[in-house]
This record gives C-alpha cells, structure tokens and sequence, in this order.
C-alpha cells in the first residue's frame, strides 16, 4: 500500500460519533486531515472545492437532503472523489450510493489497509471507472 500523502483532506460523513471518531484516528495515523462532519448539511457548509480532498461518506445514514441540499451535493460531488460506506448492502444501498458519486463501496466494519488503499487510489484519478 502506497501513502495517501500527508496533505489529504478527508471528509468523514456519518451520524455515529463512535464511527466518525473511530475514522478520524486511522485517518490521522495515515498522515491524513480529517474532517469529520455528522450530516450532508455539516459537509457543505464547511467543504472547500480543495483537490486533495477526498469524502467518505455513510450511505443512506448521512442522506437527509431536500431538494436544494441535493443539489449542492451534486455540485460538490462531481469535484471530489465520495468513497461510501454503508452497515448494509444490497442493490437499493449501492444504487444511492452510485447516485450520490461513489467510486467505491465499503461495507462496515471496513478494513482499514483496504480503505486507505482506496483513498489513495481516489487521490491519484485511477478510479473513475470503478465499478461499486
């Protein structure tokens, strides 16, 4: 595994303190920033369009969105690379996750060398044609 590179910025999404916490330490034992937030709104008022940024995002947990809050999500989205995690799978979990721009798909607990693999995969462009 290659490092993500001390400069990334990653967002944390998720409505559970013990998960955002619990990321924010590997996240930050990787040499990464981040940023952890409790909801889509949380995020977009905070985000920054920075290019080293990166957002791990709780599908369907963090998703509450009226119709101007998803319309800034796609604006957002498009920008940066969204990595979901979700505690269940299905077809349902993964297609609002595609809707919502993830590259890629973990479900909870997730491995944390395959997570940080996969920041670092984002961070370098190589997958914008990940299949979830």
């Amino acid at each position: 595994m290659s490092s993500p590179g001390p400069s990334r910025i990653v967002y944390v999404i998720d409505g559970d303190a013990a998960v955002r916490e619990a990321l924010a330490r590997l996240l930050d034992a990787a040499g990464l920033e981040p940023r952890p937030c409790v909801s889509v709104e949380e995020f977009l008022a905070e985000v920054k369009a920075d290019p080293m940024a990166c957002v791990l995002l709780d599908v369907p947990g963090a998703w509450g969105g009226d119709a101007a809050t998803r319309t800034s999500w796609q604006a957002i989205a498009g920008k940066l690379p969204v990595i979901a995690l979700s505690s269940s799978d299905g077809p349902v979990v993964r297609r609002r996750a595609r809707e919502m721009g993830a590259r890629h798909f973990f479900r909870k607990p997730v491995d944390a060398a395959a997570l940080l693999d996969s920041i670092d995969w984002v961070a370098h462009g190589d997958a914008r044609d990940a299949p979830l």
